[in-house]
C-alpha cells in the first residue's frame, strides 16, 4: 500500500471512530439532580442544559428533591444503579458525598452545575460568587457612604451562596461605621420570598425608626424581593433603604427598573451555565480530560442604568 493510500485509510478510520463516538454519545442517558428547582435560576440552567442535551440526542431525567438535600444522596445512587452515562448535580457536594462515592466506584462521571468544587466531581460550572458578592457589597457601601446598619440574607448550606456571604461579610467589616444588624437564613422550600418577607417584617417592627436600617444585602434575589415587599407594606419605602440581590431574575429586573429600593443585582448567565455544563459532559463522554475543577461563566452588575439593555 502506497503512502497516499495509507493516508486515506487512516482518515477513513479516524472518521469512523468519530462517527462511532458521536453515535454512542447520541444515546447517552444523563441524570440531573437538584433540591432547588423552585429557584428561578436553577430552572433557567436546567432548561438550557436540556436544550443542549436534546441537540446532542441525550436522554435526560431531571430529579427534583424539593428542598430535601439528604434525598439527593439516594437519587444519585439510584441513577448510578440505573447505569446512566453521567450525573449532573445542583447541590453541595460535601452534603451528598456518599452518593458521589457510589458514582465514582461505578465509574459514572458527576458534574456540578452551580454546585461546589469537589475532587469527586469532574468539574463545577458556576458564576464567580466571590466577584458577584464583592460588586454588590461594594455597591451597598458606596450608596450608604460607608455608614449604617445592614441586614444580610444568607444561606450557608449551599456553597455557591456561602461563598458570597464570606466576601460580603469581609467588605462590611472593612468599614468600621457599618454594622451587620442581622444575618438571616430564610426557608427556601418555596424559593425564599415569603419567609424572607416575614423575617424582614419582624426586623422592621423591632427597628421602627427611619435610619435604623440603611441597607439590605441579599445573597440572591428571592430574599431581596421578600425584603422589598416587607418594606413597602410597612410604608417605609421612602426611607432610602438600599436593597441589592444576586441573579437579576425577571422579578428583580422589574423591581430595579421601577427605581425604588431594590437598586442592583448581578446578572448570572444561567443559560450559559447550563450550556457550559452540557459542553463539559459532552467533552468528557468524548474522552477528553477536563483540567479545571471550576469553570466560571461571566456575570454583570445590573442597575437602573442598564436594566433595560
Amino acid at each position: 500500500m502506497d503512502k497516499k493510500s495509507r493516508r486515506i485509510v487512516a482518515a477513513l478510520a479516524g472518521a469512523a471512530a468519530v462517527l462511532a463516538t458521536s453515535q454512542a454519545m447520541a444515546g447517552a442517558k444523563i441524570a440531573v439532580i437538584t433540591p432547588y428547582l423552585a429557584q428561578p435560576g436553577t430552572q433557567f440552567y436546567v432548561e438550557a442544559f436540556q436544550g443542549e442535551a436534546k441537540a446532542n440526542g441525550w436522554e435526560v431525567n431531571v430529579v427534583d428533591t424539593k428542598g430535601d438535600v439528604a434525598a439527593a444522596i439516594s437519587r444519585i445512587e439510584d441513577a448510578t444503579n440505573q447505569k446512566v452515562d453521567a450525573i449532573v448535580i445542583n447541590v453541595d457536594p460535601a452534603q451528598v458525598a456518599a452518593g458521589l462515592e457510589t458514582a465514582k466506584k461505578a465509574g459514572v462521571p458527576v458534574f456540578g452545575m452551580d454546585a461546589g468544587a469537589s475532587p469527586l466531581l469532574v468539574t463545577n460550572v458556576t458564576s464567580n460568587g466571590y466577584a458577584m458578592a464583592a460588586d454588590t457589597a461594594a455597591y451597598v457601601v458606596n450608596r450608604i457612604n460607608g455608614k449604617g446598619n445592614v441586614v444580610m440574607f444568607v444561606y450557608d448550606p449551599f456553597p455557591p451562596v456561602q461563598a458570597r456571604d464570606v466576601i460580603a461579610d469581609a467588605i462590611f467589616k472593612n468599614n468600621p461605621d457599618i454594622k451587620v444588624l442581622d444575618r438571616i437564613t430564610p426557608d427556601v422550600k418555596d424559593g425564599g420570598i415569603a419567609d424572607s418577607r416575614a423575617k424582614m417584617e419582624a426586623l422592621l417592627a423591632a427597628h421602627p425608626n427611619k435610619g435604623d436600617i440603611a441597607a439590605v444585602w441579599a445573597a440572591w434575589d428571592q430574599p431581596a424581593l421578600g425584603a422589598l415587599q416587607a418594606i413597602e407594606a410597612a410604608g417605609r419605602g421612602g426611607e432610602g433603604i438600599v436593597i441589592t440581590g444576586i441573579d437579576a431574575n425577571p422579578q428583580a429586573r422589574e423591581a430595579i427598573a421601577k427605581g425604588g429600593n431594590f437598586e442592583a443585582s448581578m446578572a448570572q448567565d444561567f443559560k450559559g451555565i447550563g450550556r457550559t455544563t452540557a459542553d463539559a459532559v459532552k467533552r468528557t463522554l468524548a474522552g477528553e480530560k477536563i483540567k479545571q475543577s471550576v469553570i466560571y461563566v461571566p456575570t454583570k452588575l445590573i442597575t437602573a442604568a442598564n436594566v433595560k439593555d
